[in-house]
């Protein structure tokens, strides 16, 4: 099992950002993205069940949109309008049919003022 994260990098308050999230070796039932900014609790940005509503934290709203390409087990977190405070490591986990949870390697986001 193997979960690739990309698409983070630098960029300037107001920019865009787009993250993918590609599983393999499993079949996925619902998929999720998290972030931890330095010295805070780890937080779920956006959640895509299977079945169910497509959810979002409060602080994201409105600015970021997540989406599933279920056929190719893929991920993806738009990000638009960012901020300095969404600066942080951005971790994709998935929920497998199997009943168990995998976690991905993050990667960072960071948003300059």
């Amino acid at each position: 099992v193997q979960l690739q994260a990309s698409g983070g990098g630098l960029v300037q308050a107001g920019g865009s950002l787009r993250l993918s999230c590609a599983a393999s070796g499993i079949t996925i039932n619902d998929m999720y993205w998290y972030r931890q900014a330095p010295g805070k609790q780890r937080e779920l940005v956006a959640s895509v069940p299977r079945v169910g509503y497509i959810n979002y934290a409060n602080s994201v709203r409105g600015r970021f949109t997540i989406s599933a390409n279920v056929a190719g087990n893929t991920v993806y977190l738009h990000m638009n309008s960012l901020k300095p405070e969404d600066t942080a490591v951005y971790t994709c986990n998935v929920l497998g049919r199997d009943g168990m949870v995998y976690w991905g390697k993050g990667t960072l986001v960071t948003v300059s003022s």
